[in-house]
């Protein structure tokens, strides 16, 4: 048997429930397809992270910016 999961809604969530339930979808459809669907969102995001931190540097093109902006400050 599944767990029941109680939230407090605000008028945000209150206009979300609306549109997610316009296709005739029952409240507890609407929520558990939300709930899902940002969780596959957000495991996408992690692993697009991780293969862009995993994806090899280029070579340095020898532009510092920090010595760069600290070299414009004792110049102002």
């Amino acid at each position: 048997m599944a767990d029941t999961v109680t939230i407090r809604t605000d008028p945000d969530t209150e206009h979300a429930l609306d549109v997610l339930t316009r296709d005739g979808a029952n409240r507890s459809e609407a929520i558990r397809q939300a709930v899902l669907e940002a969780a596959m969102r957000r495991e996408r995001l992690v692993e697009m992270k991780r293969a862009f931190l995993r994806r090899p540097m280029s070579a340095p093109d020898g532009v510092n910016l920090a010595d760069d902006i600290a070299r414009e400050r004792e110049g102002a």
